[in-house]
């Protein structure tokens, strides 16, 4: 049985909405793609490659697919590990509207809610989601993440969409590890922990 984790880039108020450039996802009018630029430093980069490097396959929402699918096949580096991973392995989007995948290993997934236990049950190791706001949004409604890497950027945006949104469930995490990057970033990892606890003071 393999795990689903969730990678992601997060502003200090929770944004993860277009990390990677202007023209990444402009809806609703957000106007500040490609926030994470000034801060990503080789101390990021491998930590992003340590992470790729635990994958066995990937569950992409439609539009980190198609963004992922436009750039990485044309890093044919085998060094590279992250286009070596994304490259190589089993890729599944989740999509209700895409009629092809044709990125090498691509295949479409219709509910990625009902699926995920029979990915997870098909492979040993980490089922990654990486970005995809919208999949993260039914994967942590549904308490389907085993496993939460996010990384953490000095910055404040003030609208865009939020990893944690309207509707989140409820619950506690425990901190695995943690890291900061000369830059600032604050890469944690998460694994659930049941339900929140409470108390008075």
């Amino acid at each position: 049985m393999g795990k689903l984790t969730i990678t992601t880039f997060l502003s200090l108020d929770g944004v993860t909405q277009a990390p990677g450039g202007p023209q990444e996802d402009p809806s609703g009018g957000f106007s500040h793609g490609g926030w994470v630029f000034p801060y990503m430093d080789e101390e990021g980069g491998r930590y992003m490659g340590e992470v790729f490097d635990k994958a066995e396959a990937f569950l992409l929402g439609r539009l980190t697919y198609q963004i992922f699918a436009a750039y990485w096949p044309k890093v044919t580096d085998p060094a590279d590990p992250i286009a070596s991973a994304l490259n190589r392995l089993p890729k599944y989007v989740a999509s209700k509207s895409l009629n092809e995948a044709d990125w090498a290993n691509s295949s479409i997934v219709r509910d990625a809610a009902d699926e995920v236990g029979a990915l997870k049950e098909r492979i040993k190791g980490e089922l990654q989601v990486h970005g995809s706001a919208g999949l993260a949004q039914t994967l942590i409604a549904k308490d389907l993440i085993d496993e939460y890497r996010l990384l953490c950027f000095p910055v404040a945006l003030g609208a865009g969409k939020r990893l944690f949104g309207a509707g989140t469930i409820p619950a506690a995490f425990r901190l695995v590890e943690s890291r900061t990057t000369a830059k600032g970033v604050i890469m944690s990892r998460y694994e659930r922990a049941g339900r929140p606890g409470y108390g008075s003071f």
